[in-house]
């Protein structure tokens, strides 16, 4: 009997993890020398701001055959993003999946400018986008 008095207790704890953050959806195209770009994570982190450390939880997509995803929390359940500031990050995966394989397809190797030193930045707005649009080059 005294397992089910503490029921209660834990309720609240179990339900408040994931944190009070306000998300929207967030969807877009990604272009690569101005044409579509498949088959590419797409990974917006948000910005800790001052006074705040925890900014939540990022986001991820990945690119269809025309160059356009949806975000998806990561760790959560829900669609879109933290609404806010956002380092976005843009990874091209090595090489088709095999659609007999469950496994995650690997990527390529992310270049400096695109990943750890990333200069893409994108702000989600309260009532959400659906032109979170990148339009990246390379040489």
């Amino acid at each position: 009997m005294r397992p089910l008095f503490l029921l209660p207790l834990l309720l609240p704890l179990a339900a408040g993890c994931g944190g009070p953050y306000k998300t929207a959806s967030v969807s877009g195209r990604v272009t690569l020398n101005g044409k579509p770009l498949a088959n590419a994570a797409v990974l917006f982190q948000p910005v800790a701001t001052q006074g705040d450390n925890e900014p939540g939880p990022g986001s991820t997509g990945v690119t269809d055959a025309d160059g356009h995803y949806t975000l998806t929390l990561i760790g959560k359940k829900g669609k879109g993003a933290i609404i806010g500031k956002h380092k976005v990050r843009i990874t091209k995966m090595a090489q088709e999946s095999d659609p007999s394989d469950d496994r995650p397809p690997p990527f390529q190797q992310p270049s400096a400018r695109r990943n750890r030193e990333t200069q893409l930045e994108f702000d989600v707005p309260a009532g959400g986008t659906d032109a979170a649009n990148f339009s990246l080059s390379s040489p």
